[in-house]
């Protein structure tokens, strides 16, 4: 015979299977996500700045 498994999601942050239809499996799992998200948001922000930064000063080199 063969078990079934009930439907589930998994949590994009740790992976646990879980039902329901929340996005996460619980509040510390969503809130540590959103950590995540603003942290690579703002690292790329100083990407960005930085690179524009890089190439204003090779401009004000080159003439």
């Amino acid at each position: 015979m063969v078990e079934r498994i009930p439907q589930h999601r998994h949590c994009p942050s740790c992976g646990r299977a879980f039902t329901g239809k929340d996005e996460f499996c619980s509040e510390s799992c969503g809130q540590q996500s959103d950590r995540e998200l603003r942290g690579k948001k703002r690292q790329l922000m100083m990407l960005w700045g930085l690179s524009a930064f890089v190439l204003v000063i090779v401009l004000l080199l080159v003439m």
